[in-house]
């Protein structure tokens, strides 16, 4: 049973605020300094091949580290409390970001980065939080309004770091960040409740945590779930470190419409997401599989668009409404995936799928930039659509367990 009960549903209206406010706040001062680390690390590089180093590393380090280490968090929140895991994480990304401004060896840097991921990953405790205060039916609106957060403070957080940069050095974007994150981190240890983790009911099947664990894979779609989001992240990312080359030199625009283009895919998503969870909030786990197949349809014909056109206005126009189509993929298959293990789980199960949704980034990051030296830009988004077209097998195959198998489909609470 959810613990959303324990606590008057317009309190949780605004703890859910207060969790996207946090949210938005503690990205945004993580991605004040984002687009800017190739242009600190090109000053500390002793040499060209360090720097090439050191830019992929600076991003995928934190990536790398969140992945080895969700699960494990996830345990312990579980354990003690979603509560304590998020005070631990915004601790975690003040420290870092503090850390980082005060060391200017580029090896520190990267190893602080990673140490970022590995202690702080702060979206997987908010989610599993959020999962215990709100009602099961209303999850895969929850995820969305916190993706929505990430990407907004994303969009708001490098606008603030380019502007700091403008006027003060990079020292100065990692301590208003730091700053930040513990003021953050003050919000959630004052004004959000405890609420306590919900214990296992002891049973012959579940009797050791290798037992519980097993319990949570064993006749259940969670695999399938992860491949699917998996595979749809991976081909979200293919495009991304080739996306500026590809679209400055086929279509020959200026470096404002090429970061237009690029927002407008986050715009997209943070504009549909809370509408498609609405959609899918009462629908059962084969109707949900069964209408985000055609979504991926659709986003397999609409990146094919982006791929043939050599208009701008047709290219920017697919970008939106490619990202229109994915606020209906990854919050609503958090919600889904979510739903596959009971409350005393959660954090296990979400930490398992914020680590399947770092590797997926990181593999679509590097397969991308592998593809595009080796076949060329001109067949970038014919990989885009490959990669959805090899998402609908598991999805098609997981609609139809659904269907087969309706005693292990997903249930609607805890």
């Amino acid at each position: 049973m959810s613990q959303a009960g324990a606590i008057q549903g317009s309190r949780v209206r605004i703890l859910i605020y207060l969790l996207f406010a946090i949210q938005l706040v503690s990205m945004g001062a993580m991605e004040m300094s984002g687009p800017f680390w190739p242009v600190h690390l090109r000053g500390l590089a002793s040499s060209e091949s360090v720097f090439s180093f050191a830019s992929i590393a600076v991003y995928v380090g934190p990536m790398l580290g969140i992945m080895l280490t969700s699960a494990f968090w996830g345990r312990i929140g579980d354990r003690y409390g979603h509560k304590l895991m998020m005070i631990r994480a915004l601790a975690g990304l003040s420290l870092t970001q503090l850390g980082l401004a005060l060391f200017s060896d580029i090896w520190v840097i990267l190893v602080l980065r990673f140490l970022q991921g590995a202690f702080a990953g702060y979206i997987a405790p908010a989610q599993a939080y959020g999962v215990s205060i709100e009602a099961p039916s209303r999850r895969a609106r929850l995820f969305a309004i916190l993706q929505i957060s990430t990407n907004v403070g994303s969009l708001l957080g490098a606008v603030v770091g380019g502007l700091i940069l403008d006027y003060a050095t990079f020292f100065w974007i990692n301590i208003v960040a730091s700053v930040l994150c513990a003021v953050c981190t003050v919000i959630a240890a004052v004004t959000l409740p405890d609420v306590p983790p919900v214990q296992k009911k002891p049973t012959a099947a579940t009797s050791t945590p290798a037992a519980d664990t097993h319990s949570v894979w064993r006749s259940s779609p969670l695999l399938s779930l992860l491949c699917v989001m998996g595979i749809l992240l991976l081909a979200r990312m293919l495009p991304q470190t080739s996306f500026s080359l590809y679209v400055s030199t086929t279509f020959e625009v200026s470096n404002s419409v090429v970061g237009l283009c690029y927002g407008l895919l986050a715009l997209g998503f943070i504009l549909s997401a809370t509408a498609w969870s609405r959609y899918f909030e009462h629908r059962s786990q084969a109707e949900t599989l069964q209408r985000i197949t055609y979504i991926v349809m659709g986003c397999i014909a609409l990146t094919a668009v982006a791929g043939i056109t050599r208009s701008p206005v047709v290219f920017i126009v697919a970008y939106f409404i490619w990202g229109v189509l994915l606020g209906a993929t990854t919050p609503v298959l958090m919600a889904l995936v979510s739903k596959t293990a009971d409350s005393s789980r959660q954090g296990y199960v979400l930490g398992i799928a914020q680590s399947t949704a770092q590797f997926a980034s990181i593999a679509g990051i590097s397969i991308g930039g592998l593809l595009s030296q080796v076949y060329g830009l001109q067949y970038t988004y014919l990989f885009v659509c490959l990669a959805y077209a090899v998402a609908l097998i598991p999805m098609i195959a997981l609609r139809y367990w659904s269907v087969s198998a309706p005693s292990n489909r997903v249930a609607d609470s805890d």
